[in-house]
């Protein structure tokens, strides 16, 4: 029996290249999205490294003065490593300028949730580079939101069930996940979904030129926003995965056109998978709307790739799943007619005119 060599759940739909047309599209979407300002300068970029080394190595200093409160001797204390991880549209390569950053902070399991808004806080509270920091302790996935060196972060935060954190640690692992908690296993999740998401691209600069085309598309026209119930950077970086591994030697402008059909008629509530849905060896609880009423109710079910899989499109709803599909109608109407020259990728950027589309408006406070 040959051996699989393809990603995803189904064989891709075409393994061809694309034409030379649509290479000249994909050279004009570039163009567009550089003028339009979604690429940060060399500068910025710069900048933000430097700037997580700097938050590397203050996890570091704090993972060492909570060893100390906990009783851990001097030489214990300055091994116990400490580690973060970038995730999110930073670590998917699609992030725009003045884009934050989401990250993780990985520590011993000695070290607690309260060491970290209590220790790491005042760390950051001394760094005169710091500033609009904003402990959240009581979200859903607890977080540290500050602007360091100019750049936004969400600090999050997970203690492993391990007496170190090397600085080689890698999360793909599912095993990394024993003994923890629902909170940890959460904030975990973001930097496994990330790194989950560009092991099963098959052209990843192709993937990364196609979803911020997608991401900037969907910003304009008012479909991106996990907390209204439209998707998140997640959930359409997902989609413009699975198109990826429909067409895994395609260029962008070839898969941009290619999700804009294949979506517009998707039939929901069918779930997008880039994988198979794994059981894991823990026994958490993952997507199944065979067993659980709640995922059965899924309008638009989305499915992280990272073991538990969880759906990243709960809060869609029929009227958002519908007002996406009439986005989704028009995207496909434009990038056909910009295939043939007839169009370009501005039209499809035109900002959505929702505040001129209705004469009342009701305001909730």
């Amino acid at each position: 029996m040959s051996e699989r060599k393809y990603l995803g759940v189904t064989k891709p739909i075409d393994i061809n290249k694309s034409s030379k047309e649509d290479e000249i599209v994909t050279e004009a979407l570039l163009e567009t999205l550089k003028a339009e300002g979604q690429f940060e300068s060399e500068a910025e970029s710069k900048n933000r490294e430097v700037v997580l080394g700097k938050i590397d190595k203050l996890v570091k200093q704090f993972v060492y003065q909570a060893s100390l409160k906990h009783k851990l001797t001097e030489t214990l204390a300055k091994s116990c490593g400490g580690k973060i991880f970038a995730f999110g549209s930073y670590r998917l390569g699609v992030h725009g300028a003045g884009a934050d950053i989401d990250t993780l902070c990985v520590v011993p399991s000695h070290v607690t949730r309260d060491d970290f808004f209590e220790i790491m806080v005042d760390l950051l509270k001394s760094r005169s580079e710091v500033s609009e920091l904003t402990p959240v302790s009581t979200a859903h996935v607890p977080v540290i939101k500050m602007q360091f060196g100019g750049v936004d972060i969400d600090l999050t935060f997970a203690s492993l069930n391990r007496p170190t954190i090397p600085d080689d640690l890698e999360l793909l692992d599912n095993n990394i996940l024993r003994g923890l908690d629902e909170k940890t296993i959460r904030s975990v999740n973001g930097s496994r979904v990330t790194d989950e998401i560009l092991r099963l691209v098959p052209n990843i600069p192709s993937f990364r030129l196609a979803l911020r085309c997608i991401k900037f598309w969907a910003k304009r026209r008012g479909v991106y926003s996990n907390s209204l119930g439209f998707l998140g950077g997640v959930a359409w970086a997902m989609l413009v995965a699975r198109i990826c591994q429909h067409y895994p030697n395609a260029c962008a402008g070839t898969l941009v056109h290619r999700f804009f059909k294949i979506f517009l008629v998707w039939k929901w509530p069918r779930p997008v998978l880039l994988k198979a849905i794994e059981n894991g060896p823990m026994h958490l609880r993952v997507w199944n709307p065979k067993f659980y009423e709640v995922d059965f109710e899924h309008k638009m079910p989305i499915i992280t790739p990272a073991y538990p899989s969880m759906c990243a499109t709960h809060n869609v709803s029929l009227s958002t799943r519908q007002i996406i599909g009439s986005e989704l109608m028009r995207g496909l109407s434009i990038v056909e007619r910009i295939m043939k020259g007839e169009a370009k990728w501005t039209d499809l950027f035109a900002k959505d005119e929702f505040f001129r589309r209705y004469r009342f408006y009701m305001q909730i406070n």
